[in-house]
């Protein structure tokens, strides 16, 4: 794990972060889960399955995060929970390569993170070509429509390359979440449901393989 910057501590339970931090995951051996990572089980089930692979186009060299699991249970959603602070504004960008996947192949950003029910999340689907965010509140998908689009719209519909390399960020302040695929803004959305600090990491859906590297956060 690599520091971009200083960060600075505020005792706080597990603490506010305050700065800037670059996750490569490159000083994690293969086949392991990286200090400072859960891994959240389903509702009643067996914890999915993320671990540190080598991958010769990674962002960053030599490894990679990624969720290997490749099960199709709908209703699970495997995650990768940063369990080192905790952030209430800031912003949190991975790069990403979905894999496989015969249903979906996705990839998304967490935060404000409470518990396996209740968290914040924005997506990007490489077979449906959408990026949509999310309100998970009591273990329901509550989808949030970007803003100046009418309630029920589902995202934005974006060409989004599989086995390629691309970039998600989502930048949150207080109840206003702007979203960014690849350096450009796609949609923002104001919801002010989760507005405490929370933990942010990595989540895919039940048969996606994905891997993950250079996760980015900024944020106090």
């Amino acid at each position: 794990m690599r520091v971009s910057l200083v960060i600075s501590l505020v005792a706080w339970g597990l603490g506010v972060l305050t700065g800037a931090e670059t996750i490569r995951f490159d000083s994690t051996a293969p086949g392991s889960l990286p200090p400072g990572w859960i891994v959240p089980a389903p509702y009643g089930g067996a914890a999915p399955r993320w671990e540190i692979r080598t991958d010769s186009t990674a962002p960053s060299k030599p490894n990679v995060l990624a969720q290997v699991s490749a099960n199709e249970a709908r209703e699970t959603f495997p995650m990768a929970i940063l369990d080192t602070a905790l952030y209430k504004d800031g912003e949190v960008s991975v790069k990403f390569k979905t894999v496989s996947g015969r249903a979906e192949q996705a990839a998304g950003l967490v935060w404000r993170y409470r518990d396996p029910k209740n968290y914040y999340l924005v997506r990007a689907n490489s077979l449906q070509h959408n990026i949509v965010m999310f309100r998970v509140e009591n273990g329901r998908h509550i989808m949030l429509a970007p803003k100046g689009k009418p309630p029920r719209t589902y995202g934005v519909q974006h060409r989004i390359a599989s086995r390629t390399w691309n970039i998600l960020k989502v930048t949150f302040k207080k109840g206003r979440f702007e979203v960014y695929y690849d350096h450009r803004k796609v949609f923002e959305v104001e919801d002010g449901a989760f507005a405490q600090a929370g933990k942010v990491g990595l989540w895919t859906r039940p048969d996606s393989v994905t891997y993950f590297d250079d996760f980015q956060i900024l944020g106090k």
